[in-house]
C-alpha cells in the first residue's frame, strides 16, 4: 500500500518540463499502466463479464489515458479519479453501443469450433463466477457500478463519491446494501429463476 501511494506521488510530481507538449513520455505511460491495469481490467471485465470485449475497452481506456493526459489537473482531481470516470465512460459508451448494433458472441462461435469441455471442468470453472454474476444482475445499475468500482477497481468510498457525484456516507450505505442484497439473493437461489 505504501509502494502505491509512493508511485501516486511520483506520477503527480512529473515535472511540466518531462511533457512535449502535453504529451506523455513512454516510462510514464509504462508506470500507470502496471500500476493500473489490473485495476482497470477488473473493474472493466467485472462491468461487461466478457474476456474479450473488456480487453478491447481495457485498450481504449489506456489509449484515452495517452491522448487525455495533458487534461489531468491534481487540482481538480485526484489521478485515480480521473481515470475511471475514463473507464466508467468507456463502459457507458461500450454499453450504448451495443444497445444500437446487432451483437453476437465470439464465444458461441468458439464453442461451436472448440471441443466442448467436460462437464467436471465446466463446473469447477464456472460455479464460482456465475452465481455471482446471476445475482449481480438482480442489482439496479447504480448498485452494480458501486460494487464494481468498490472491488474490481479497489477505489476508496471517497474516491467513488468523487467519481458519481455523492456523498462518502452515501456510497458506504449503497456497498453495505448491495452486500446484504447479494448475500439474500445467494442464499435464496433467486438468481435461478431466470
Amino acid at each position: 500500500m505504501l509502494e502505491s501511494a509512493q508511485l501516486n506521488k511520483e506520477i503527480y510530481q512529473m515535472r511540466k518540463d518531462e511533457l512535449r507538449e502535453g504529451v506523455i513520455s513512454a516510462e510514464q505511460f509504462t508506470q500507470i499502466y502496471e500500476e493500473y491495469f489490473d485495476r482497470v481490467y477488473k473493474y472493466i471485465y467485472y462491468r461487461v463479464q466478457n474476456q474479450y470485449e473488456a480487453e478491447d475497452i481495457c485498450s481504449q481506456v489506456f489509449e484515452a489515458v495517452i491522448s487525455k493526459y495533458d487534461h489531468f489537473s491534481e487540482e481538480k482531481a485526484k489521478f485515480d479519479v480521473w481515470l475511471f470516470a475514463i473507464v466508467r465512460n468507456a463502459v457507458t459508451d461500450y454499453f450504448r453501443k451495443k444497445k444500437k448494433r446487432f451483437h453476437f458472441s465470439l464465444d458461441s462461435i468458439t464453442e461451436l469450433i472448440l471441443p466442448k469441455p467436460s462437464p467436471e471442468e465446466l463446473a469447477i470453472r464456472d460455479d464460482a463466477h456465475q452465481a455471482l454474476f446471476h445475482a449481480m444482475a438482480k442489482l439496479r445499475d447504480k448498485e452494480r457500478n458501486i460494487l464494481a468500482l468498490k472491488f474490481a477497481a479497489s477505489l476508496k468510498n471517497a474516491e467513488i463519491a468523487e467519481l458519481i457525484g455523492v456523498s462518502e456516507s452515501n456510497i458506504g450505505v449503497v456497498v453495505y446494501r448491495s452486500l446484504k442484497k447479494l448475500q439474500k439473493i445467494l442464499e435464496t437461489g433467486r438468481f435461478k429463476d431466470e
